[in-house]
């Protein structure tokens, strides 16, 4: 009997030291974890996670994405992008636009007639209520012939009052305003940043409303100043994003204070709408929407009033789709474009008598410009069949677009090398200037690239898309009262965050050994072989995934000091960038398999993501922060690089790699048919510098190998070859041209005008001949 008492006293005795060690470090942890903002807290309830979780656990499956994500076109989709789609485009003349700073009227009145502004919008309200992948196809089409109808159409189907009334409004409200969206009638924008917001969407300065009681009537008086505002200029209706107080207590709990989204139309008392900015050369509108003291009445509210409050909950959700699928469809319209035009340009254009395509300075620009283009597509496709699933994945929505813009911005870039002074001189024949001047306006909005990448993905994915983070994070925060229940809640999910990094930790080290021995075995054309294409590289992302999920669990020993650690949360969220659109380059290979010439680009775009995911992680290991940095830091090295750090197992693609993939974007190839599929070709006899370069090159590829038998021959040319040689120069002649002007402005075309560099030249000269001769 003393036995069993001795046995019970010990593990009380066991468990109550184990219960004050557990409060213990809930009180520690609580300590440093600071408290979550009623901002954060609504942004954590938002979205849904799926992949992007997927990636955190260290284990993703690349056939679960090929099981579950097919994007595909109804036919009354692909009708509209081969007809309506293509007649916009026709009618756009981008250097017109550009110069002009807008539409005519007939592209407007296209695009309000066929329904490009409410693509979104569902059919029972006269919309065409097409998929995301429709939308964003469509967006990427309009961006190869104009970045500024891209924008203009990409606004009211992404974040406008649309898609917001479409899930939040009144009935009163979508029976008044989606038939009058649908119809163009009304053209939608959506006013939420003001002069002190920036990248910090929840900043609602100057965007002051109180709750007020008018005659009997419950409403709301706002003052605002907003800028940035795309499409403001021309809108007949606002999304207007305000601050709303409630100090007398008008709204008696049906409705809250907070952020509150108004719809107002355009001659709505006190509205101040019209006015333009100028960003950067691009003529989309966009400008200022200002009112002061403004008087809205609450069904004016989206939602009405029980919809007080509510609308950071609408912004963000809504907002995963335009981050997420917009922005990102303009860089694959941009990658399409460089691919099939400056690929053509590269071999029609010749110096020393050699196409510049020889070149190995132009087949460097050129591959990385077309990896970066197939990881472009290859994300959005599935960005936008995950969309299509319902879900709406915060996280990947952020990479999405940080990392997709930016290499939509490189891409441009090298384009713009390769075309040279092609690319320099404005005109109708330039086809890429616009876009690379719109490429930073891109970069900049809907959450700067670098708060997106600093910040953002990190502290979000770690909060949101860990295994077992939430719960954690929730139970310090929990009140005082309800600190016995937050204890047992906290010190669950800590052994399972312990176990979880303790399990990336052995598979970081045996992945890692396993795959860096097989990379250093594997031959240089193993690549050809898809289904060996498709093994090698999921086992490298799932080797990185451990990688990353192992850095991410280390990140908890920083505490609430990680949001100001952004350097280490940058070098994350590359490595978390380049491990999603990894898995998409693969699902997009898988789902496109037989295209000639695909496994080359997917081992260039491959080899190329996981050395930007492994020096990512080698620079996190270098520089953690932090009081156990020099701890965590061995951790990850041991882990990420089980060999030592100088056995890095990934290199840049080879230089035989490079001209291959090379080779297949300057000459015809089924690369460049698949690149071309989602670009406007404009119909043969039409003036179209992109159409025509694509429609040359097979000739001029032809005459090149004319002219090369006859030189290794020693022969003359027959007539049929005299004329294919001659016809190729001619167009060769014709496509290297660059427009020249007689004049630029107004004045210089005054008949009687001089420029001021030569005023008083004659004067000048006559000077110094009379001094010559005295």
């Amino acid at each position: 009997m003393s036995n069993i008492t001795k046995a019970q006293i010990q593990r009380r005795t066991i468990m109550g030291i184990s219960k004050a060690l557990d409060r213990r470090l809930y009180r520690m942890a609580k300590g440093v974890m600071p408290a979550i903002s009623q901002t954060e807290q609504v942004a954590l309830g938002c979205g849904t996670i799926g992949f992007d979780r997927d990636i955190f656990t260290g284990s993703p499956s690349l056939q679960h994405l090929i099981d579950t994500y097919d994007p595909k076109l109804s036919e009354e989709e692909q009708s509209y992008m081969d007809n309506e789609v293509n007649t916009l485009c026709g009618l756009l003349n981008d250097f017109d636009v550009s110069e002009t700073k807008d539409f005519n009227k007939e592209v407007w009145d296209y695009m309000r007639d066929e329904g490009f502004f409410a693509l979104k919008i569902p059919k029972e309200w006269g919309g065409k209520g097409f998929s995301t992948h429709a939308v964003s196809l469509i967006l990427c089409k309009l961006s190869t012939q104009s970045f500024d109808a891209n924008a203009t159409v990409a606004v009211p189907n992404s974040l406008g009052p649309g898609e917001l009334l479409a899930r939040y409004g009144t009935p009163d409200q979508k029976e008044y305003f989606l038939p009058r969206l649908a119809d163009g009638t009304l053209i939608p924008c959506f006013g939420l940043t003001g002069p002190h917001a920036g990248s910090d969407a929840t900043s609602l300065i100057e965007s002051d409303c109180v709750v007020e009681e008018r005659n009997g009537e419950l409403g709301v008086v706002a003052s605002f100043k907003k800028r940035y505002i795309t499409l403001a200029p021309v809108a007949g209706v606002i999304g207007l994003g305000l601050n709303l107080s409630d100090p007398k207590g008008l709204l008696k709990g049906n409705g809250a204070e907070g952020f509150t989204v108004a719809l107002l139309e355009r001659d709505h008392p006190g509205l101040e709408m019209g006015k333009r900015h100028m960003p950067l050369h691009a003529a989309f509108m966009n400008g200022t929407v200002t009112g002061e003291d403004v008087w809205i009445p609450m069904n004016s509210i989206l939602g009405g009033q029980e919809r007080c409050g509510f609308g950071w909950h609408m912004f963000v959700e809504c907002l995963a789709e335009g981050r997420g699928v917009s922005l990102p469809a303009g860089s694959a319209g941009c990658g399409r474009t460089v691919v099939s035009a400056v690929g053509a340009y590269s071999r029609i254009r010749k110096q020393f008598r050699v196409p510049i395509a020889e070149f190995g300075g132009i087949q460097e620009a050129l591959s990385l410009a077309g990896s970066d283009a197939l990881i472009t597509v290859a994300g959005t496709d599935l960005m936008n069949a995950i969309v299509d699933n319902h879900e709406a994945p915060m996280v990947v929505s952020s990479i999405m677009k940080q990392n997709c813009t930016e290499r939509g911005r490189r891409i441009v870039e090298r384009g713009m090398d390769v075309a040279a002074g092609s690319a320099i001189c404005r005109g109708t024949k330039n086809y890429i200037g616009n876009a690379y001047m719109s490429l930073p306006i891109a970069i900049t909005v809907e959450g700067a690239n670098i708060m997106t990448r600093s910040f953002q993905i990190i502290g979000q994915g770690l909060t949101r898309c860990h295994p077992h983070m939430l719960e954690l994070i929730y139970s310090l925060q929990a009140p005082k009262e309800e600190e016995e229940k937050a204890i047992k809640t906290f010190t669950t999910q800590f052994y399972k965050v312990v176990n979880h990094g303790l399990t990336n930790f052995f598979n970081s080290v045996t992945r890692g050994i396993g795959s860096t021995v097989s990379t250093k075995l594997r031959s240089k054309t193993a690549y050809k072989n898809g289904d060996k294409l498709l093994d090698h590289h999921e086992k490298q992302l799932l080797r990185l995934s451990a990688n990353f999920a192992l850095t991410a669990d280390l990140c908890f020993t920083l505490g609430g000091r990680l949001k100001f650690e952004e350097l280490l949360m940058g070098r994350l969220s590359d490595a978390m960038g380049a491990i999603f659109l990894g898995y998409s380059t693969l699902h997009h290979y898988s789902r496109n398999r037989g295209v000639e010439g695909l496994e080359v680009l997917t081992e260039h775009a491959m080899l190329r993501l996981e050395k930007e995911c492994q020096d990512a992680l080698k620079e996190a290991s270098d520089n953690f922060p932090g009081p156990l940095g020099t701890v965590a830091s061995t951790v990850m090295k041991i882990g990420c690089f089980p060999l030592g750090s100088a056995t890095r197992p990934y290199n840049s693609p080879n230089d035989d790699l490079t001209k291959e993939v090379s080779r297949l974007l300057t000459t015809p190839s089924g690369l460049r048919d698949m690149f071309q599929e989602n670009m406007y070709i404009a119909p043969e006899g039409d003036v179209h510098q992109p159409s025509d370069l694509i429609r040359a090159l097979p000739l001029c590829v032809e005459a090149d190998k004319i002219m090369s038998s006859l030189r290794r021959e020693k022969r003359e040319p027959t007539q049929e070859e005299t004329d294919k040689i001659a016809k190729a120069e001619a167009l060769r002649d014709m496509l290297i041209q660059v427009d020249v002007f007689d004049h630029l402005t107004d004045a210089e075309g005054q008949e009687d005008y001089i420029r001021p560099a030569l005023l008083g030249t004659e004067e000048r000269l006559a000077a110094l001949e009379q001094k010559r001769f005295a």
